[in-house]
């Protein structure tokens, strides 16, 4: 019988592993001279500036002005939170975390026309917190077929673009940066989803899009940037922009025919073969999405020891105020001391970033949207919690519940997987996002690869937030030994590691 070919998807992730016998071969010096720089010039265009309508104080319950609402969700969602001055000029921190701070993501505003902001494109210029308008043509129901006629656009005004400016990760990361670029949307995508909820905004994800009428309506130069997310922005004070939820998720086609494809451009072939150009007589009619996307807990070990996760979930303050304060003050945390956490802080992250449902009661959307969380699982490494053993634990969401998978304690070995880095030595939780990828390329074709890593990235921005409110450091880590997570932890060989996020007592500087 002949070998079943792997598709693109499956061979790129394969292609980008780190090993440790190869990862110091592989190294190269950075071209410094050639270092991206993370915001996009226009020589033209109107701007509307966004810094008059800061408001630190929101109020849900009244009517806000447009401009407060828009000015706060872009601040909340990427805007500058911190400038850091270095040899090379100033270094600028924003609301979601980006490896290697290179931010490749741009933002763009499509207006279907509103009072303060008449028909056209724009793109949020982070650096002075303003939109550019850059065209006024009525655009709205090109980005409607080109969404496949998506019911989240039917009575919405207004909808953002995520872009990824592609080199300005590569420059770094090199073909492996497609991870990290999808890790980043979905951080930026999770600020975006909780920062709507004292914005007056529902934001609708929408995944599923023909890639080149969308970039040719953003007018990219696709060798450099390409689109890879749309958001419909839904008034929730309007009744007819009350929408429910709908799917998210689109698939394309599987690639198993391919040539050999030298390093350095495994990246752009694998962006353009996870496009999806059909036109919309072509799609499968959109649908409701479930409550959960988890039907079941995939994985049920017999006899192991088992922890409730059920704790009272955080609060988040008086019309989100904590919330939106937390958001603009999250760092990355560079070192932990080495000291326990304890118990009732880690589950309460676990219950904001699994349990969306518990803050209803607080305004914040029950069922967010993402791709489809039923392809993440979530394993737990145990190094130093109160009142709980050492060991890698399984997470059942649906059970609510801590699964022992190993009885050991990991310091060791997660130091060597995290590629020395002390972040995964000192830590006390490490969270491991994983996904059976054969599967998830069998449902959603290769273009999975984007839907898992962003679903992995928006998972962690919640779990950063809730740490972040609890005095927890945290820190996100896209580079790591795959192969050797599995055979270390235990972890089934089909779970497909995702991403790893890092918890534990900040070492203050």
């Amino acid at each position: 019988m002949a070998e079943v070919k792997q598709s693109i998807a499956q061979y790129y992730h394969e292609q980008t592993k780190y090993d440790p016998d190869t990862i110091h071969s592989k190294n190269r010096q950075l071209d410094w001279e050639d270092q991206p720089v993370p915001f996009k010039d226009y020589k033209f265009g109107t701007a509307i500036d966004l810094k008059p309508y800061l408001k630190e104080k929101i109020n849900q319950q009244q009517d806000s002005p447009e401009a407060e609402n828009l000015s706060n969700l872009f601040i909340c969602s990427y805007g500058l939170t911190g400038k850091i001055l270095t040899i090379t000029g100033n270094y600028y921190l924003r609301a979601s975390p980006s490896a290697g701070g290179l931010y490749p993501a741009e933002i763009y505003l499509i207006s279907r026309g509103t009072p303060l902001l008449p028909t056209g494109l724009y793109n949020y210029q982070a650096k002075n917190h303003s939109l550019l308008k850059f065209w006024d043509n009525r655009i709205w129901p090109e980005l409607q077929d080109a969404c496949f006629w998506h019911p989240a656009l039917e009575n919405t005004k207004l909808a953002l673009a995520i872009t990824a400016v592609f080199h300005r990760s590569a420059w770094r990361y090199e073909d492996r940066a497609y991870r990290r670029i999808f890790l980043d949307t979905g951080h930026l995508l999770g600020n975006i989803e909780l920062a709507s909820s004292f914005c007056n905004y529902r934001a609708h994800l929408i995944g599923g899009f023909n890639d080149d009428a969308v970039n040719q309506m953003l007018y990219l130069d696709t060798q450099q940037e390409q689109t890879i997310a749309i958001v419909a922005l839904a008034d929730v004070l309007d009744l007819e922009q009350n929408l429910p939820s709908w799917q998210a998720a689109l698939p394309s086609d599987i690639h198993t025919d391919y040539p050999v494809i030298p390093d350095g451009e495994l990246l752009k072939y694998l962006h353009d073969a996870t496009h999806i150009n059909s036109d919309s007589s072509k799609v499968p009619a959109w649908k409701t999405r479930e409550t959960l996307e988890h039907s079941e807990d995939k994985y049920n070990f017999p006899f192991c020891t088992k922890v409730s996760t059920v704790v009272p979930p955080i609060s988040w303050g008086k019309n989100l105020q904590v919330l939106r304060k937390t958001i603009l003050k999250r760092r990355s945390t560079r070192s932990y001391t080495g000291e326990p956490i304890v118990l009732s802080e880690l589950l309460a992250v676990l219950d904001f970033t699994y349990q969306p449902h518990h803050y209803t009661n607080q305004q914040l959307n029950r069922n967010p949207d993402y791709f489809d969380l039923g392809l993440i699982e979530t394993f737990v490494v145990v190094s130093g919690v109160n009142d709980l053993e050492e060991g890698c634990y399984y997470y059942a969401p649906i059970a609510q519940e801590l699964r022992q998978v190993r009885f050991k304690n990991f310091r060791e070995e997660l130091h060597f997987l995290c590629l020395g880095q002390e972040l995964g030595r000192d830590a006390a939780v490490v969270l491991f996002h994983t996904a059976d990828l054969k599967k998830a390329v069998d449902k959603y074709g290769d273009r999975v690869y984007r839907y898992l890593h962003t679903d992995a990235g928006h998972l962690g921005q919640r779990v950063n937030l809730a740490a972040i409110h609890l005095g927890l450091g945290v820190s996100g880590i896209g580079g790591f030994f795959d192969d050797y997570v599995n055979e270390v932890l235990g972890i089934p060989l089909d779970e497909a590691v995702i991403y790893i996020t890092t918890l534990g007592r900040p070492r203050l500087e």
